[in-house]
């Protein structure tokens, strides 16, 4: 995760120099190996709202799009309701381009209550919410398929949306994000190429992929073409040394495509950035070796 200021890491910081420091970051992502790098999807602080820097998202990542050559670059995730799908769709797509075809369209349904009031979205139920994400999958799908995009949901509609350019890859990888085991899942079985996990255990990772490779297998998806990946907790990665190691090295066992962590939360520096590289190669997770 590239530091953005949500869950306090730039409290006291001046703008720029928190600006600075999330490029400096990012940069050495690439550099040290990491496959990925990502942002949050918020406005405001967590889990206080406080007057302090939180940087959008979707601007983050067009900037870092242009200050990165090799790293996938996307959210964990976007909460869906924040933006009409159609803008989202053209944001994805138009990220797609200047990062030279690296962009992933992490999307959920939202769960900050303080953001949506303050900022006049309301805070539907869940159920509602849960929905509105599908009739967004729907048009951001058909947003970035070929031609025009038409579709009416309850919650979202296009009618000969027009989208172009629709990026630069065949097809914009989309990671439905959360743990659900029925409706989230199943968005994920029918738009999505991930799953993506948050804050479960190794053990509870691996019951969640067995579970839904099956449901794959009863609703005819091929289980093989649809990936996993958790966001871990912050705490399990937070200090350096066996601990961790062992903690990385579990989730590498459960055959995880991905594992997203933030260890630069509490230490935003070049050094904690590294230790943790240095951890996930002993661990035998994958980096990239230039």
């Amino acid at each position: 995760m590239a530091p953005q200021g949500w869950k306090h890491e730039y409290d006291d910081w001046s703008a720029a120099d928190a600006w600075t420091r999330t490029v400096d970051l990012a940069v050495q992502a690439e550099m040290l190996g990491f496959e990925s790098v990502w942002v949050f999807d918020h406005f405001t602080t967590t889990p206080d709202p406080t007057d302090d820097i939180t940087f959008e998202s979707f601007s983050t990542l067009a900037a870092l799009a242009a200050l990165t050559r090799r790293v996938r670059l996307g959210h964990m995730v976007v909460c869906t309701a924040f933006r009409n799908p159609g803008l989202t769709a053209k944001l994805s797509s138009t990220i797609d381009v200047i990062s030279g075809g690296r962009f992933e369209l992490g999307i959920g349904a939202g769960w900050k209550e303080d953001e949506w009031l303050s900022y006049g979205y309301g805070f539907p139920p869940v159920g509602e919410r849960i929905d509105t994400l599908g009739d967004h999958l729907e048009v951001i799908t058909r947003m970035l398929a070929p031609g025009r995009a038409t579709y009416q949901g309850r919650h979202a509609s296009v009618d000969g949306a027009i989208n172009v350019p629709k990026g630069i890859q065949p097809h914009i990888p989309l990671i439905v994000g959360g743990n659900g085991r029925d409706r989230i899942a199943g968005y994920a079985m029918r738009y999505a190429d991930e799953l993506n996990f948050v804050f479960l255990t190794p053990a509870e990772v691996a019951e969640r992929m067995r579970e839904v490779r099956a449901r794959c297998e009863r609703e005819h998806r091929d289980p093989s073409t649809l990936r996993f990946s958790i966001y871990a907790r912050d705490e399990d990665v937070r200090e350096a040394g066996q601990a961790r190691v062992d903690t990385l090295g579990a989730f590498a066992e459960v055959g995880l495509s991905r594992l997203v962590a933030f260890p630069t939360r509490w230490e935003p520096t070049l050094e904690a950035q590294a230790r943790f590289a240095e951890d996930c190669r002993i661990a035998g997770l994958t980096l990239a070796t230039s």
